[in-house]
């Protein structure tokens, strides 16, 4: 009784697909998930709008379907219609939505903005096996004392979604990050790259499992392991196109003076990471809002080329 079939696929009530992707998924044709929080939470209005939209035309250049996701009135959603991109880019006070905070939403049919982790559960929910994002979250620094560790890991560890980014934000403690995505099981490769991009930079000094060269090759990889009945995703660390890159040791200088300020300032769990990003703009000049965007949009050209090779 939790399900309905579309296009030979079971889909669960709770999920309402737009009218392409439910053609998409009907025809067998290449979807690629797109997430909500960079709407809600990632940009300012209008630029946040104007970034999912043209993010969803790339998409579709590269002969692929977009499916935005996001949660609305408590109901999930895979595909967002552009109305509903410009109401999550405007509306006030919508919930930042991890795996755990899916029920009570529904429950209490309220909006939600999905990060990783719940992007990956409705596109898995929908069958779509490939999702382009920013950066991904991951082990926190001094997480041996907090155990501070995004959800967005033991996501990729249990759900079957390729997830391409342009690394982690150095933010994180991304040597910890890879050790533990090593621990679950889940690969990283690294597009045309042996180094783990650190999203403003391409540069992080840590290595990926493998280097791979082509979307095909990402999408043969992707087949087998799912095909062997390897349960989990894959993370596919594309990094930030040259121009855009930032010098490394700058970036890195920023995050460390920004994370003693917050031990100062108390700033503790959730909060840190707006405070970092927010301090790492004001020095950047807003120049990391620029960065921000390009990165995306390669992501979302490489996911649509491996979903279409998929």
């Amino acid at each position: 009784h939790n399900f309905k079939k579309i296009g030979g696929n079971k889909v669960n009530r709770y999920l309402d697909l737009s009218e392409e992707v439910r053609k998409a998924i009907e025809d067998q044709r290449p979807i690629v998930a797109l997430e909500s929080t960079i709407i809600s939470h990632g940009m300012p209005y209008p630029q946040n709008v104007e970034t999912a939209l043209k993010v969803e035309e790339i998409i579709r250049e590269h002969g692929a379907v977009p499916a935005t996701i996001g949660i609305i009135g408590g109901r999930l959603k895979a595909g967002l219609t552009s109305e509903e991109i410009d109401y999550m880019g405007r509306a006030k006070n919508i919930a930042k939505v991890s795996r755990r905070d899916i029920p009570y939403l529904i429950a209490h049919k309220r909006d939600g903005a999905t990060t990783v982790a719940s992007t990956m559960i409705i596109a898995s929910m929908a069958g779509i096996r490939v999702f382009a994002t920013g950066g991904v979250g991951g082990v926190h620094r001094g997480a041996e004392k907090t155990m501070d560790i995004s959800a967005d890991l033991e996501e990729l560890a249990m759900t079957e979604v390729a997830v391409v980014c342009a690394g982690a934000k150095s933010i994180l403690d991304l040597g910890l990050t890879l050790e533990y995505l090593e621990t679950k099981g889940v690969p990283v490769l690294g597009y045309q790259t042996e180094e783990l991009p650190a999203f403003y930079t391409r540069k992080s000094g840590f290595g990926v499992d493998y280097k791979v060269d082509t979307p095909k090759e990402i999408a043969d990889i992707l087949r087998t392991k799912w095909d062997l009945g390897l349960k989990g995703g894959a993370l596919i660390a594309n990094p930030i196109p040259e121009e855009y890159s930032k010098d490394a040791d700058l970036i890195t200088r920023v995050i460390e003076d920004a994370v003693k300020e917050a031990e100062v300032l108390g700033i503790k769990g959730k909060d840190t990471t707006p405070f970092l990003l927010a301090k790492i703009k004001e020095i950047t000049g807003g120049e990391s809002l620029e960065s921000n965007i390009q990165l995306v949009y390669n992501n979302a050209r490489l996911a649509a080329e491996i979903a279409v090779s998929l």
